[in-house]
């Protein structure tokens, strides 16, 4: 069932529930009413009809034919009179006689002064009713065949009343039904011809700043935020493919010429060399992507724990120094380490490790005297590291795109690279909750300040 027909028929249900009890209300007091007044019209026919026998003296008779006369064309009241010692003074038809009135009923009105009651359908009032100092009992009864027949009519007006409401409800709750889910459904339309192709298309958004306008305003950021990942991804696997593409036709043109005719073994080596330096490159640069894939995971997935960023620089320090024996790496400790947890973190050592290492390698390899000063200190919060190098610096324009994935500055004639290392570093420091700035002045040199919160 769709929500715009569901939402047509509980609005319609509450509407009649709502109606239903309105009109439930609206009969009982009827009910109520009609009761209520005709016991007080019972009460004074009982009383006039007392007045007329006691006080003007009318005979019986004329008083019988009274009401004879009268019942034939309406449901007149019939009134009966007794004494205290529940003597008949004055009946108006004995031979109906509706209402019997026994001796307990006469004594317990004696008793309470005022009776009222049903017998079947006909309401029943009795009373005391003083005259001349003494008192007699008066009994009136009547069936009330117009109020009766006003609460049928009533019953009936308003169930077909509440057919006809509900009726309308319903057909006016599915036209707003529909006319509010129409910009839905032109959401709905307009998101179905959606797809990778045409990913510059948004949801028409209204002005008014309603839910469907907010609505439509978070597809459209999630559109926004879409096509700049496709986007991202097809620059990445484009570079991905430049990047790969270079090493392997210098490895084919290496190898197919050492192929081509007969060499001498200095010629043979020098075409090994170059074949493994390529092979090199491309090795740094599968690893560079791998971990670049590694870094991108959901957090969820990346195990996280106790770490000391001491040992995992350390690590990193030697893992450079290993692979470039002519690199200088100088390690400075800003205070002395009183307690582990003021230097350690909650992370990934694998990560981190990369992280340091690519900063280091950075900064060896971008300064004439290959050389890298690293310095850690701490404060109550956080652990800072300063990577600091005397190279070729960062011009300002670099500096604004510098973590971008593939992206080579000015420097990059300088060495080789691949543009991926300090985004990669970017990516770790900020699943570690950390964060990453730069300082550079061109020909003097660069700084990196890292800050992670540590346990």
């Amino acid at each position: 069932m769709q929500i715009r027909t569901r939402l047509t028929l509980v609005f319609t249900a509450i509407t009649g529930a709502i109606l239903l009890l309105f009109a439930f209300a609206v009969y009982h007091t009827s009910v109520n009413n009609r009761e209520r007044e005709f016991y007080a019209l019972l009460e004074k026919e009982a009383i006039t009809k007392a007045n007329v026998f006691l006080n003007a003296r009318v005979d019986k008779q004329t008083l019988q034919d009274i009401y004879h006369n009268n019942r034939k064309i309406l449901n007149e009241v019939e009134v009966a009179i007794y004494d205290t010692e529940h003597k008949l003074l004055y009946h108006d038809a004995v031979d109906i006689d509706f209402v019997k009135e026994t001796p307990d009923m006469l004594s317990k009105l004696a008793k309470e002064q005022k009776l009222y009651f049903y017998q079947d359908k006909w309401q029943v009032i009795g009373l005391l009713y003083p005259y001349e100092g003494k008192d007699y009992i008066v009994t009136a009864a009547a069936y009330d065949e117009y109020g009766y027949r006003k609460l049928d009519y009533l019953l009936k007006a308003m169930l077909v009343g509440l057919v006809i409401a509900l009726l309308i409800i319903y057909i006016a709750g599915k036209y707003f039904s529909r006319r509010f889910f129409r910009p839905i459904n032109a959401m709905t339309e307009r998101a179905r011809n959606i797809s990778a192709t045409n990913l510059d298309l948004r949801i028409e958004s209204s002005a008014n700043g309603d839910e469907l306008a907010r609505l439509a305003d978070t597809f459209n950021g999630m559109l926004d935020r879409l096509e700049s990942s496709f986007d991202a991804q097809k620059h990445f696997v484009s570079n991905i493919a430049h990047e790969l593409r270079t090493p392997l036709a210098a490895i084919i043109a290496e190898l197919e010429l050492s192929t081509s005719k007969d060499q001498a073994i200095a010629d043979y080596k020098l075409i090994i060399d170059r074949a493994l330096n390529d092979a090199k490159r491309l090795t740094k640069l599968s690893n560079s992507l791998l971990d670049l894939a590694k870094a991108s995971y959901d957090p969820t997935e990346i195990t996280f724990k106790p770490t000391r960023i001491d040992e995992v620089l350390i690590d990193a320090l030697q893992q450079v120094q290993s692979a470039e024996p002519s690199y200088t790496i100088g390690l400075e400790f800003d205070g002395e380490i009183e307690d582990d947890t003021s230097i350690s973190v909650q992370g990934n050592a694998y990560l981190l490790k990369v992280a340091f290492a690519n900063l280091i390698d950075n900064g060896c390899k971008f300064s004439n005297n290959h050389k890298c000063t690293v310095s850690i200190g701490f404060d109550k919060t956080n652990v800072f590291l300063t990577f600091e190098d005397n190279g070729i610096g960062i011009s300002a324009q670099d500096i604004e795109r510098i973590f971008t994935p593939f992206f080579r500055g000015e420097n990059k004639t300088f060495t080789d690279g691949n543009g991926i290392g300090l985004s990669l570093t970017h990516k770790i420091v900020s699943l570690h909750q950390g964060s990453i700035q730069i300082d550079s002045t061109l020909q003097k040199g660069t700084t990196f300040y890292l800050k992670l919160p540590h346990l």
